[in-house]
């Protein structure tokens, strides 16, 4: 059984490329959405969950997301999140619901947003280079296994290659369009 699998390497690069459009989405600009609070994490039961398995996110308002936590004692931890989560939002605390006003993106906010963007952007290519890596290693292997021959190592080689230079340029036009989208609003 080869070591190498090129529909695990598009399958993988390609999650990483979806990973980031979900990050990517996050980064609103203006007006309120739910998807908005999709990266938050809050440290509750001893674990860190996702935001959307301890509250329910709703947006009442288009300025105004409202958070309604489902377990009284978890409200500081989810206020906590949302505040270290680094999206520029302040929560208004009013009993189990936190409402939290949009700020209108000032010229800062909007290039610390891109610059997240761009972070986003950087970690789903480290992501595409390491599964790259991975392929490679495992071309190495069949090859001193003897499942595959030199030159059908340099030929994969060359494929996996060409699959990482498309992720890479597909991961770099979807940030730039978002980028885009948030310093000209």
């Amino acid at each position: 059984m080869p070591a190498y699998d090129k529909a695990d390497l598009e399958r993988r690069m390609h999650g990483a490329v979806e990973s980031l459009k979900g990050d990517l989405s996050g980064l609103r600009t203006g007006r309120a959405s739910t998807s908005l609070l999709d990266p938050v994490t809050v440290e509750v039961y001893g674990a860190h969950m996702p935001l959307n398995q301890v509250a329910t996110v709703s947006v009442p308002e288009p300025r105004m997301l409202s958070v309604q936590v489902w377990d009284k004692t978890n409200v500081g931890p989810v206020e906590k999140a949302i505040r270290s989560a680094g999206l520029g939002l302040n929560p208004i605390n009013d009993g189990q619901t936190l409402r939290l006003p949009i700020p209108d993106l000032t010229e800062e906010r909007r290039k610390e947003l891109a610059k997240l963007a761009g972070q986003y952007s950087e970690k789903a290519k480290i992501a595409v280079r390491n599964v790259r890596r991975d392929g490679m290693d495992a071309l190495k292997t069949d090859e001193k296994k003897n499942v595959i021959s030199e030159d059908e190592r340099k030929r994969h080689e060359t494929e996996v290659q060409k699959l990482t230079d498309a992720t890479i340029t597909e991961i770099d036009t979807t940030s730039a369009a978002k980028e885009k989208e948030i310093l000209n609003k």
